[in-house]
């Protein structure tokens, strides 16, 4: 029988003060247990609480031997595995502090991280990482060695700076041994109110900024979450977003030694959708842009199929979003409606589900960006019940997350238990709780900006309801007026073209413009599908995005979504952009969120002409 997390709690957490000491209580409590699994050769492997533990006392030891000191900060870049998990406790079982920074990152971008933070010891994934790390290292004057997890490609490589993981939980050994006692020392070095983390934001407008959470900052975030969300401890989760963006690593680091569930690794970024259907977890968080896939992908397959499929599809859906809807009204589920429901569920919505490998999701939950109510009603209607969560860095992650079984597509819920919200008088939102940050590192000027009164600025502008639940309007810079007055949220109208399962993104254009116009990136695997269906000839991305076909059918999507918006709203002109939205061309976030004011100045022809025809 599966444990909620908050009932086993064990020993006093009074004498927790930092976050490897709640590691070490779970690994004295859980022991054998399974804490991970990675897969190698083909075969997932099962690693448990206790070597879990002795890697990261391993790796702690390593650094001290190292010249780490408390305080000192130790860097790491790598996909998700388990050695990112040993080199983020070991830093902090150390005394130190963790920044993690994107693999996406450039040469040059790596180098103003390591060089801001100060970073003693730079812990890499692989020779690609390494040869990013040899090109700046000349640039970080505090930068003394160089750690590789995964060696191969370089047998025959040797620069004294640099040592492989291995080597480092072996000196790691060694120095435990020859220094008794001093493990535990170290462990105790860190108070609640001390530096634990650097989460560098991705630099939307500007150099990256790097956010100081403390260690207080992330162990009470994570127990106001047990307070508003189900976890248990026989729990399995899939970690595969970036463990450098602080939503991931609240998932797979920090929420999982609070609830005690099993986190399982990714082989690599292109095989998540084969390994969350080898693994079906039971916890689900994803960025909208994967949610936003799978709806499509299930929309355009069901165009393929047989019309007595579509037929049965679309009855079952309908009776799906009936009682999605009736579930928060006052009247309730009907008896009717809820066997009309167990019965499209069984027959179509669970084998949907096995074949994404959803099935025995309980928790599901879309963060870091804002995702369409369309899309969350969809989910809801096909028996997966998705929330939202909002927040950012500088809140430890949540703000707000929709708590129980009341999930209301147009807003994101009440604020976290212990968090209060209120909204400034032009709108913005502000917080304040043990969860917001103590600022940015070595930039006073931006943390007097963000930080007023103990009062976070959040820069997203949004509306509280009477019970308490927040609803998002968008990014207070974002805002659009238009040349005749009139305010209007870009994000609501993007979210609503992104459900169209052809348009991948979008970009609202309008701000002092006499009407909205909009540039348009389209769903790659669905738009080729269609063009091939209907014997559309093209030779390049590009090539397909210009098809006179193509810009028809984007055209009726958005004449689709025109429908549904008030008259100063709708899309008067748009242009498909014939690129794809890439993260090394500096137009998105690792998180897939578009950059937009990037997007702006490069597109800036493209946008002008739309409004010069």
């Amino acid at each position: 029988m599966a444990v909620p997390a908050a009932t086993m709690e064990a020993g006093n957490e009074a004498g927790i003060l930092n976050i490897p000491q709640l590691l070490f209580q779970r690994v004295d409590l859980l022991g054998e247990r399974i804490a991970m699994r990675v897969k190698e050769f083909g075969l997932w492997q099962d690693i448990s609480w206790n070597t879990y533990g002795e890697k990261v006392r391993q790796a702690a030891m390593g650094l001290a031997a190292l010249g780490v000191v408390p305080g000192d900060t130790v860097a790491v870049i790598g996909e998700n595995r388990p050695e990112w998990l040993y080199a983020d406790m070991g830093t902090m079982a150390a005394g130190g502090v963790t920044a993690g920074i994107y693999t996406t990152n450039a040469a040059e971008e790596c180098g103003y991280i390591l060089g801001h933070s100060q970073a003693k010891i730079y812990i890499v994934e692989d020779e690609e990482q390494l040869d990013k790390a040899l090109e700046v290292r000349d640039e970080c004057p505090n930068l003394i060695k160089i750690v590789v997890i995964d060696p191969e490609g370089l047998r025959h490589f040797s620069d004294p700076m640099v040592i492989n993981f291995e080597e480092l939980l072996a000196l790691g050994r060694e120095h435990d041994a020859a220094n008794p006692g001093l493990f535990e020392e170290r462990l105790a070095t860190r108070g609640p109110d001390d530096l634990a983390l650097l989460i560098y934001t991705s630099g939307t407008t500007g150099p990256p900024k790097g956010a100081m959470l403390s260690h207080n900052n992330v162990l009470w975030t994570t127990k106001a979450l047990a307070q508003a969300i189900p976890v248990y401890s026989e729990d399995e989760l899939l970690s595969f977003l970036p463990l450098s963006h602080i939503a991931e690593r609240m998932f797979s680091v920090y929420m999982h030694l609070r609830f005690m569930y099993t986190i399982n690794f990714i082989e690599n970024t292109d095989t998540v959708t084969e390994n969350v259907v080898e693994v079906s977890p039971t916890v689900f968080f994803a960025v909208p842009r994967i949610w936003e896939k799978y709806s499509s992908s299930i929309f355009i397959k069901m165009k393929d199929a047989t019309w007595f499929k579509r037929l049965v599809f679309g009855m079952a859906l309908k009776i799906g979003r009936q009682r999605a809807k009736a579930r928060l009204s006052e009247q309730g589920v009907g008896t009717a409606l809820a066997l009309a429901f167990a019965l499209v569920h069984l027959l179509v919505f669970k084998k949907l589900k096995e074949r994404l490998g959803l099935e025995r999701v309980r928790l599901a939950v879309s963060g870091a960006a804002p995702i369409s109510p369309d899309v969350l009603r969809f989910y809801h209607a096909i028996g997966l019940p998705l929330r939202q969560v909002y927040g950012q860095t500088e809140d430890t992650g949540p703000t707000s997350i929709h708590h129980g079984d009341l999930i209301e597509a147009e807003n994101v819920g009440p604020a976290v238990p212990g968090v209060e919200v209120k909204i400034a008088p032009d709108g913005e939102i502000l917080v304040k709780g043990e969860n917001v940050f103590l600022g940015y590192f070595r930039n006073p000027e931006a943390t007097a900006e963000t930080l007023e009164d103990g009062w976070l600025h959040s820069g997203d502008v949004g509306e509280l309801d009477e019970r308490g639940y927040l609803t998002i309007t968008d990014r207070k810079k974002d805002l659009i007026i238009t040349s005749g007055g009139k305010n209007i949220a870009p994000q609501y109208i993007e979210n609503k073209l992104k459900f169209s399962p052809y348009i991948n993104d979008a970009v609202v254009i309008g701000d002092q413009r006499k009407f909205v116009s909009a540039l348009i990136f389209i769903d790659e695997d669905n738009v080729v599908k269609f063009a091939q269906d209907s014997k559309i000839p093209f030779t390049t991305y590009a090539s397909l995005t210009q098809a006179k076909e193509v810009k028809e059918l984007i055209g009726r999507e958005i004449e689709d979504v025109n429908k549904t918006l008030a008259r100063v709203e709708q899309i008067k002109r748009f242009t498909i952009l014939p690129k794809k939205l890439l993260e090394e061309d500096g137009e998105v976030t690792p998180t897939m969120k578009v950059k937009r004011k990037f997007i702006n100045e490069t597109y800036k022809d493209m946008i002008d002409a739309m409004y010069k025809r």
